[in-house]
Protein backbone atom coordinates (compact mmCIF):
# COMPACT_ATOMS: atom_id res chain seq x y z
CA UNK A 1 0.00 0.00 0.00
CA UNK A 2 1.32 3.41 -0.92
CA UNK A 3 1.57 5.59 2.17
CA UNK A 4 3.15 9.10 2.60
CA UNK A 5 5.08 10.72 5.73
CA UNK A 6 7.23 13.83 6.52
CA UNK A 7 11.38 12.50 6.33
CA UNK A 8 13.93 15.04 7.47
CA UNK A 9 16.61 13.76 5.32
CA UNK A 10 19.57 15.69 6.30
CA UNK A 11 19.13 18.19 9.52
CA UNK A 12 16.86 21.26 8.57
CA UNK A 13 15.72 19.51 5.23
CA UNK A 14 12.50 18.56 5.27
CA UNK A 15 10.46 16.56 2.34
CA UNK A 16 6.82 14.84 2.16
CA UNK A 17 7.61 11.54 0.60
CA UNK A 18 5.79 8.51 -0.52
CA UNK A 19 6.98 4.87 0.36
CA UNK A 20 5.38 1.54 0.79
CA UNK A 21 3.55 0.25 3.75
CA UNK A 22 2.85 -3.32 4.57
CA UNK A 23 -0.30 -3.54 6.01
CA UNK A 24 -0.44 -7.01 7.93
CA UNK A 25 -1.43 -7.82 11.48
CA UNK A 26 1.38 -9.65 13.08
CA UNK A 27 0.84 -9.65 16.75
CA UNK A 28 -2.08 -10.09 18.78
CA UNK A 29 -1.44 -6.56 20.32
CA UNK A 30 -0.73 -4.34 16.35
CA UNK A 31 -3.09 -1.76 15.50
CA UNK A 32 -2.95 -0.38 12.10
CA UNK A 33 -3.54 3.29 12.08
CA UNK A 34 -4.93 6.33 9.67
CA UNK A 35 -3.62 9.53 11.11
CA UNK A 36 -6.11 12.40 11.04
CA UNK A 37 -4.02 15.01 12.79
CA UNK A 38 -0.41 14.84 13.95
CA UNK A 39 1.09 17.77 16.52
CA UNK A 40 4.51 18.80 16.64
CA UNK A 41 6.10 18.34 19.59
CA UNK A 42 8.36 22.02 19.39
CA UNK A 43 11.57 21.45 21.67
CA UNK A 44 12.06 17.92 20.81
CA UNK A 45 11.15 18.04 16.75
CA UNK A 46 13.55 21.26 16.33
CA UNK A 47 16.30 19.04 18.19
CA UNK A 48 15.52 16.23 16.37
CA UNK A 49 15.72 17.42 13.10
CA UNK A 50 18.84 19.60 14.12
CA UNK A 51 20.52 16.07 14.55
CA UNK A 52 20.99 16.90 18.34
CA UNK A 53 18.63 14.29 19.47
CA UNK A 54 20.91 10.26 19.54
CA UNK A 55 17.63 8.20 20.16
CA UNK A 56 16.35 10.36 16.55
CA UNK A 57 18.29 8.31 12.81
CA UNK A 58 18.94 11.04 10.03
CA UNK A 59 17.06 10.62 7.83
CA UNK A 60 13.90 9.56 9.41
CA UNK A 61 10.12 10.24 10.26
CA UNK A 62 9.64 12.21 13.25
CA UNK A 63 6.53 13.10 15.15
CA UNK A 64 5.30 11.35 18.47
CA UNK A 65 1.74 12.44 19.14
CA UNK A 66 -1.27 11.69 16.63
CA UNK A 67 -4.61 11.01 16.43
CA UNK A 68 -6.16 8.70 13.89
CA UNK A 69 -8.81 5.84 13.17
CA UNK A 70 -8.27 2.55 14.14
CA UNK A 71 -7.85 0.30 10.36
CA UNK A 72 -7.29 -2.93 11.46
CA UNK A 73 -6.32 -4.57 15.16
CA UNK A 74 -5.27 -7.75 16.39
CA UNK A 75 -7.41 -10.52 18.49
CA UNK A 76 -6.38 -8.92 22.11
CA UNK A 77 -6.91 -4.92 21.09
CA UNK A 78 -10.03 -4.03 23.05
CA UNK A 79 -11.02 -0.90 21.00
CA UNK A 80 -12.93 -1.57 18.03
CA UNK A 81 -11.80 -0.77 14.00
CA UNK A 82 -12.99 2.51 13.09
CA UNK A 83 -12.28 3.88 16.49
CA UNK A 84 -10.93 7.36 16.57
CA UNK A 85 -7.59 7.21 19.34
CA UNK A 86 -4.96 8.78 20.40
CA UNK A 87 -1.60 7.71 20.25
CA UNK A 88 2.41 8.12 19.89
CA UNK A 89 2.36 7.71 16.24
CA UNK A 90 4.62 9.88 14.01
CA UNK A 91 3.76 12.19 11.29
CA UNK A 92 2.90 9.55 8.52
CA UNK A 93 -0.60 8.89 6.76
CA UNK A 94 -0.47 5.52 8.35
CA UNK A 95 1.61 3.66 10.89
CA UNK A 96 1.53 0.18 13.12
CA UNK A 97 1.84 0.37 16.61
CA UNK A 98 2.28 -2.57 19.38
CA UNK A 99 -0.29 -1.66 21.69
CA UNK A 100 1.93 -3.33 24.34
CA UNK A 101 5.13 -1.72 23.83
CA UNK A 102 6.47 0.21 26.67
CA UNK A 103 7.81 3.63 24.37
CA UNK A 104 5.17 3.70 21.90
CA UNK A 105 2.30 1.83 22.88
CA UNK A 106 -0.80 4.23 24.05
CA UNK A 107 -4.19 3.51 22.44
CA UNK A 108 -6.81 5.79 24.27
CA UNK A 109 -9.77 6.23 22.57
CA UNK A 110 -11.09 10.36 21.91
CA UNK A 111 -14.41 10.86 23.61
CA UNK A 112 -17.15 12.10 20.77
CA UNK A 113 -16.82 15.94 22.97
CA UNK A 114 -13.36 16.03 21.71
CA UNK A 115 -12.47 17.74 17.96
CA UNK A 116 -9.56 15.11 16.47
CA UNK A 117 -7.28 17.70 16.24
CA UNK A 118 -7.89 19.18 19.84
CA UNK A 119 -6.75 15.38 21.04
CA UNK A 120 -3.97 16.04 19.33
CA UNK A 121 -2.43 18.19 21.76
CA UNK A 122 -3.05 15.12 24.49
CA UNK A 123 0.50 14.26 24.53
CA UNK A 124 1.81 17.48 25.49
CA UNK A 125 -0.34 18.08 28.19
CA UNK A 126 0.74 14.61 29.62
CA UNK A 127 3.91 16.02 29.39
CA UNK A 128 2.90 18.70 31.52
CA UNK A 129 0.96 16.79 34.14
CA UNK A 130 4.36 14.63 34.69
CA UNK A 131 5.47 17.77 36.75
CA UNK A 132 2.09 17.82 38.33
CA UNK A 133 2.56 14.34 39.23
CA UNK A 134 6.08 14.72 40.78
CA UNK A 135 5.19 17.55 42.85
CA UNK A 136 3.63 18.49 46.13
CA UNK A 137 1.50 21.61 45.10
CA UNK A 138 -1.80 21.91 47.35
CA UNK A 139 -4.50 24.29 46.94
CA UNK A 140 -3.03 27.82 47.75
CA UNK A 141 0.14 26.78 46.72
CA UNK A 142 2.33 29.75 44.93
CA UNK A 143 3.75 28.55 41.69
CA UNK A 144 6.05 29.91 39.66
CA UNK A 145 6.14 28.47 35.66
CA UNK A 146 8.46 29.68 33.15
CA UNK A 147 8.08 28.96 29.17
CA UNK A 148 4.51 29.43 27.59
CA UNK A 149 5.14 27.79 24.97
CA UNK A 150 2.55 24.62 25.16
CA UNK A 151 3.93 22.64 27.58
CA UNK A 152 4.71 25.48 29.83
CA UNK A 153 0.82 26.86 29.49
CA UNK A 154 -0.53 23.50 29.97
CA UNK A 155 1.60 23.21 33.01
CA UNK A 156 0.32 26.46 34.23
CA UNK A 157 -3.45 25.22 33.36
CA UNK A 158 -2.84 22.20 35.21
CA UNK A 159 -1.25 23.71 38.22
CA UNK A 160 -4.26 26.44 38.36
CA UNK A 161 -6.60 22.79 38.45
CA UNK A 162 -4.54 21.68 41.17
CA UNK A 163 -5.63 24.46 43.46
CA UNK A 164 -2.08 26.81 43.00
CA UNK A 165 -2.11 30.44 42.53
CA UNK A 166 0.12 30.59 39.31
CA UNK A 167 2.61 32.95 37.97
CA UNK A 168 3.75 32.11 34.67
CA UNK A 169 6.72 33.88 32.88
CA UNK A 170 7.62 34.48 29.28
CA UNK A 171 9.63 36.87 27.18
CA UNK A 172 7.16 36.64 24.36
CA UNK A 173 4.13 39.07 24.50
CA UNK A 174 1.96 36.35 22.49
CA UNK A 175 2.61 33.65 24.74
CA UNK A 176 1.74 35.68 27.78
CA UNK A 177 -1.67 36.45 25.83
CA UNK A 178 -2.33 33.11 25.00
CA UNK A 179 -1.72 32.04 28.59
CA UNK A 180 -3.88 35.07 30.02
CA UNK A 181 -6.55 34.05 27.36
CA UNK A 182 -6.11 30.23 28.87
CA UNK A 183 -7.53 31.38 32.18
CA UNK A 184 -4.14 31.77 34.01
CA UNK A 185 -4.60 34.58 36.52
CA UNK A 186 -0.66 36.09 36.36
CA UNK A 187 1.38 37.03 33.87
CA UNK A 188 4.69 38.68 33.65
CA UNK A 189 6.72 39.50 31.32
CA UNK A 190 10.15 38.71 31.76
CA UNK A 191 11.48 41.05 28.98
CA UNK A 192 9.45 44.10 30.98
CA UNK A 193 9.21 43.63 33.83
CA UNK A 194 10.98 43.05 36.93
CA UNK A 195 10.55 39.26 37.76
CA UNK A 196 11.63 38.70 40.91
CA UNK A 197 9.79 42.06 42.64
CA UNK A 198 6.59 40.75 41.07
CA UNK A 199 6.85 37.43 42.84
CA UNK A 200 8.43 39.04 46.22
CA UNK A 201 5.02 41.30 45.92
CA UNK A 202 2.87 38.72 45.19
CA UNK A 203 4.35 35.69 47.88
CA UNK A 204 4.75 38.67 50.81
CA UNK A 205 7.97 37.78 50.65
CA UNK A 206 8.05 34.23 51.47
CA UNK A 207 8.51 32.66 48.04
CA UNK A 208 7.19 30.08 45.62
CA UNK A 209 6.21 27.01 47.15
CA UNK A 210 6.98 25.15 43.54
CA UNK A 211 9.22 26.46 40.97
CA UNK A 212 8.40 24.33 37.45
CA UNK A 213 10.44 25.25 34.41
CA UNK A 214 9.60 24.73 30.99
CA UNK A 215 12.41 26.20 29.19
CA UNK A 216 14.91 23.33 29.34
CA UNK A 217 17.64 26.45 30.05
CA UNK A 218 19.71 25.82 32.28
CA UNK A 219 20.42 29.95 33.09
CA UNK A 220 16.48 30.53 33.33
CA UNK A 221 16.69 27.30 36.38
CA UNK A 222 19.85 29.34 38.26
CA UNK A 223 18.07 32.65 38.64
CA UNK A 224 15.15 31.65 39.73
CA UNK A 225 16.20 29.07 42.72
CA UNK A 226 16.24 32.01 45.15
CA UNK A 227 12.58 32.72 44.57
CA UNK A 228 11.72 29.55 45.96
CA UNK A 229 10.37 29.30 49.53
CA UNK A 230 11.79 27.09 52.17
CA UNK A 231 11.36 23.29 51.55
CA UNK A 232 9.91 24.30 48.31
CA UNK A 233 10.34 22.11 44.83
CA UNK A 234 12.19 22.75 41.84
CA UNK A 235 10.64 21.10 38.89
CA UNK A 236 13.08 20.30 35.74
CA UNK A 237 9.74 20.00 32.66
CA UNK A 238 11.63 21.41 30.00
CA UNK A 239 14.72 19.23 29.12
CA UNK A 240 17.87 20.84 29.17
CA UNK A 241 19.87 20.57 26.11
CA UNK A 242 22.26 23.27 25.35
CA UNK A 243 26.04 23.30 27.37
CA UNK A 244 25.97 25.72 30.09
CA UNK A 245 29.00 27.11 32.34
CA UNK A 246 28.42 28.44 35.97
CA UNK A 247 29.56 28.01 39.60
CA UNK A 248 27.66 24.57 40.68
CA UNK A 249 28.03 24.82 44.10
CA UNK A 250 25.73 28.31 44.57
CA UNK A 251 23.22 25.77 43.15
CA UNK A 252 23.59 22.95 45.15
CA UNK A 253 23.67 25.65 48.03
CA UNK A 254 20.01 26.26 46.97
CA UNK A 255 18.83 22.61 47.66
CA UNK A 256 20.98 22.08 50.70
CA UNK A 257 21.23 25.31 52.51
CA UNK A 258 19.10 27.71 54.14
CA UNK A 259 17.06 29.75 53.51
CA UNK A 260 15.74 27.23 50.58
CA UNK A 261 16.95 23.88 51.35
CA UNK A 262 14.93 23.20 47.93
CA UNK A 263 13.83 19.89 46.50
CA UNK A 264 15.13 19.33 42.51
CA UNK A 265 12.79 16.58 40.59
CA UNK A 266 12.96 15.64 36.87
CA UNK A 267 9.66 15.35 34.91
CA UNK A 268 10.34 13.32 32.15
CA UNK A 269 7.24 11.55 31.40
CA UNK A 270 8.59 7.85 31.74
CA UNK A 271 9.34 8.08 34.81
CA UNK A 272 6.11 6.26 35.20
CA UNK A 273 4.85 3.40 33.73
CA UNK A 274 3.24 3.45 29.78
CA UNK A 275 0.18 1.40 31.03
CA UNK A 276 -2.31 1.35 33.56
CA UNK A 277 -2.26 -1.38 36.09
CA UNK A 278 -3.80 -2.78 39.60
CA UNK A 279 -0.09 -1.68 41.48
CA UNK A 280 0.26 1.79 40.76
CA UNK A 281 -1.66 4.78 40.63
CA UNK A 282 -0.51 7.08 38.00
CA UNK A 283 0.86 5.66 34.09
CA UNK A 284 0.80 7.44 31.59
CA UNK A 285 -1.87 6.01 29.97
CA UNK A 286 -4.46 7.10 33.08
CA UNK A 287 -2.96 10.50 32.62
CA UNK A 288 -4.25 10.85 29.02
CA UNK A 289 -7.64 9.68 29.72
CA UNK A 290 -8.22 12.54 32.57
CA UNK A 291 -6.68 14.84 29.88
CA UNK A 292 -8.71 13.80 27.47
CA UNK A 293 -12.02 13.91 29.99
CA UNK A 294 -10.74 17.30 30.88
CA UNK A 295 -11.03 18.49 27.12
CA UNK A 296 -14.05 17.53 26.75
CA UNK A 297 -15.64 19.40 29.69
CA UNK A 298 -13.11 22.32 28.38
CA UNK A 299 -11.50 22.44 32.09
CA UNK A 300 -8.37 22.44 29.86
CA UNK A 301 -8.30 25.01 27.69
CA UNK A 302 -6.13 24.56 23.89
CA UNK A 303 -7.59 27.08 20.94
CA UNK A 304 -5.92 30.10 22.46
CA UNK A 305 -2.10 29.06 21.41
CA UNK A 306 -3.51 26.27 18.55
CA UNK A 307 -2.27 28.90 16.13
CA UNK A 308 -1.53 26.83 12.75
CA UNK A 309 -3.35 23.43 11.26
CA UNK A 310 -1.32 22.95 8.10
CA UNK A 311 -0.75 20.16 5.26
CA UNK A 312 1.92 17.55 6.07
CA UNK A 313 3.56 18.78 2.47
CA UNK A 314 3.82 22.50 4.77
CA UNK A 315 6.35 20.94 7.27
CA UNK A 316 9.32 22.99 5.97
CA UNK A 317 7.04 25.94 6.47
CA UNK A 318 5.85 24.89 10.29
CA UNK A 319 9.52 23.65 11.55
CA UNK A 320 10.72 27.20 10.29
CA UNK A 321 8.11 29.16 11.62
CA UNK A 322 8.53 27.34 14.73
CA UNK A 323 12.03 27.97 15.13
CA UNK A 324 12.30 31.78 13.78
CA UNK A 325 8.46 32.68 14.36
CA UNK A 326 8.00 31.94 18.11
CA UNK A 327 5.75 34.71 18.47
CA UNK A 328 3.42 33.45 15.68
CA UNK A 329 3.92 29.82 15.56
CA UNK A 330 3.00 28.03 19.18
CA UNK A 331 0.76 25.03 18.32
CA UNK A 332 1.43 23.48 14.97
CA UNK A 333 -0.98 19.99 14.14
CA UNK A 334 -0.47 18.66 10.86
CA UNK A 335 -3.84 17.37 9.17
CA UNK A 336 -3.69 14.61 7.19
CA UNK A 337 -7.19 14.12 6.47
CA UNK A 338 -7.33 15.25 2.87
CA UNK A 339 -4.12 13.19 2.24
Amino acid sequence: MLNRKILVSKPWELEFVKDSFVETIVGPHDVIIKNLYSHISTGTELACISGKESWFQIPGTPGYTSVGRIEQKGESVAHNVGDIVYTMGPHSERFKIDSTDRWHGICVPVPDAVPPDIAAFTHMAGIAMTALRVSHIELGDTVLVTGLGVIGNLAAQLAQLQGANVIAVDRIDARLDAATRCGIMTVVNAEKQDVKSEITKLTNGKGVEAFIDATGVSKVVESYLDTVAFQGQVILLGSPRQPYQTDLTSTLQAVHLLPHSAKMSGALEFIFPTHENEFVKHSIERNSRIILELMAKERLQINPFYTHKLHPSQAEQAYNGLRDEPEKYMGVVFDWTDV
